[in-house]
């Protein structure tokens, strides 16, 4: 075969490498994101069902925190299985057609946690500012528009970013030097420019995660405002708000530096940048559920009726915020 017929293969299955190393401490890592992602299933599983089966928590806010324990139930399910088997029995192919469906899934529902932190922002601004117009502006048919516009954005880049790397050929190498199929790592083993794929790709974590996170920081000033000029300073609507904000900073901040690692020159070791990106996809899916879930009052109580012997009263107060 002549060196221009091989420099135009483009492959169709993949390696992905995962984490380098010895097998015993491949199969050492194994036990921690074992036990991570035994947590987010069951933990997030849990909320979800507290929530759907009590109907004094059908209220918004209640329905937010169900969607967010969706959405971080599903993200570990997209990737963590086939990292634990690659880790355990070196199972780690991958086809073309898997790796960008995997990738799609893993990004756009990465991206839906953002989404549903405005959400949640929206929820926390119009109770505290706009408490007498709450219903009306948290009503299905009001609220829909901050839904649709978001889910749409993100579909739109998503879809973006996965048909631009579709249509790359790969004939560099098969091994993509990651554990799941992150954008770049597999789009820089094409062999032509990927110029357009870096711009999208930056565009999408930048008019998803920064613009949504901005959003997010204004709605919660807005709510400390309102707050101070009327006098009503709530401990808890504090405590609440600045872990909203801590929650999100900290996720954005492993979010953007997995993707910048790509693009500016850096030192960071394979593993490394495996482990932050890993980090910023599967620990919220861990602790989310607790900051939002069981740190709530009601969903903490059904929890323990749950576990005591599914007694469940019902709630005559289902507000978070007094």
């Amino acid at each position: 075969m002549s060196e221009y017929a091989a420099r135009n293969i483009s492959h169709t299955d993949f390696i992905l490498s995962g984490f380098s190393g010895s097998r015993e401490w491949k199969q050492l890592l194994f036990i921690p994101f074992f036990l991570l992602f035994v947590m987010s299933v069951t933990a997030n599983s849990m909320i979800i069902f507290i929530i759907l089966s009590h109907r004094a928590l059908h209220s918004p806010m209640y329905l937010l925190i169900c969607v967010m324990a969706f959405v971080d139930l599903v993200i570990p399910i997209f990737f963590v299985p086939n990292m634990l088997l690659n880790l355990l029995f070196n199972w780690n192919h991958i086809s073309l057609m898997g790796c960008l469906v995997q990738m799609f899934c893993i990004h756009f529902f990465g991206s839906m946690q953002a989404t549903v932190f405005l959400w949640m922002a929206l929820d926390r601004f119009y109770a505290i500012c706009t408490p007498l117009h709450y219903n009306e502006h948290m009503r299905i048919s009001a609220f829909l528009k901050f839904v649709i516009i978001p889910m749409l954005r993100n579909a739109v880049f998503i879809s973006a970013i996965v048909g631009l790397a579709r249509s790359l050929s790969y004939c560099q190498s098969n091994e993509i030097k990651h554990c799941f199929c992150e954008h770049m790592a597999l789009v820089t083993l094409a062999c032509g420019p990927i110029y357009i794929n870096n711009v999208v790709g930056l565009c999408g974590a930048f008019f998803i995660l920064v613009a949504d996170f901005l959003l997010i920081v204004f709605s919660y000033v807005r709510i400390f405002v309102s707050l101070f000029k009327s006098g009503r300073t709530s401990q808890k609507a504090f405590s609440t708000c600045i872990t909203h904000i801590i929650v999100m900073f900290v996720t954005l901040m492993f979010s953007l530096t997995s993707f910048l690692s790509y693009r500016i020159k850096n030192e960071m070791s394979s593993n490394s940048h495996m482990a932050i990106s890993t980090m910023y996809l599967l620990v919220p899916a861990c602790l989310n559920p607790i900051i939002y879930g069981i740190r709530t009052k009601e969903i903490r109580q059904q929890v323990i009726n749950v576990m005591k012997c599914g007694k469940c009263p019902h709630s005559t107060d289902v507000r978070q915020f007094k």
